[in-house]
């Protein structure tokens, strides 16, 4: 027999750890986190300047996160029809292009911070740049990480090389992702959709 008031205490108990299991939302601030992330917003990046920056920021806006590179063969069309994109869609339509350079790639972004900057400058590049990372391997970005677990690639979730694109809907959600060799001005019918 159960005594009535010990009963009430084990309710109790029972319903304050179902309230401490359930999931606050996740900041992919730690290299595991990614996996637990609901959307890009849940990660802080480093911009070019080594400044945090949340991706919530980007809340309601489509955008393209990608790797750049300043010496690679796609990088004059890459970079110039990125620079087009931002600046006919940036005010019309709130789209956000995310650039994140990497020397993974044979060695075609060997430039420091500053490098960086002048070459962007250099081609008329006035969309987010950010610190530059590592988007494959055990040092890859937690949020490289979650881009390529939620769009996967052909014959394998890496980053094959320079300029690979991952569209972004306004919910944070990557919806699409486009290798190295689509560029950028392609892009546009698929961006119509998620405007």
């Amino acid at each position: 027999m159960l005594v009535p008031g010990l009963q009430l205490f084990g309710t109790a108990i029972c319903a304050l750890r179902l309230l401490s299991t359930r999931s606050a939302p996740v900041m992919a601030t730690t290299p595991e986190d990614w996996k637990n992330a609901s959307s890009i917003y849940d990660f802080t990046v480093k911009d070019i300047n080594g400044q945090d920056v949340s991706l919530e920021k980007y809340k309601g806006h489509v955008a393209i996160i990608v790797n750049v590179a300043s010496k690679c063969g796609l990088t004059a069309t890459n970079y110039k029809e990125l620079a087009e994109l931002h600046d006919k869609y940036a005010e019309s339509k709130g789209l956000r292009i995310l650039a994140f350079p990497c020397n993974q790639f044979n060695g075609q972004e060997p430039g420091n911070s500053e490098e960086i900057v002048c070459f962007a400058r250099s081609k008329n590049a006035k969309f987010d740049m950010f610190e530059k990372i590592d988007v494959n391997g055990n040092n890859a970005h937690p949020l490289w990480k979650y881009l390529k677990h939620k769009q996967g690639g052909t014959l394998g979730d890496f980053i094959k090389w320079n300029f690979t694109k991952f569209i972004i809907d306004k919910n944070g959600q990557p919806v699409e992702r486009h290798g190295p060799n689509v560029d950028p001005s392609k892009l546009v019918s698929n961006l119509e959709k998620y405007w």
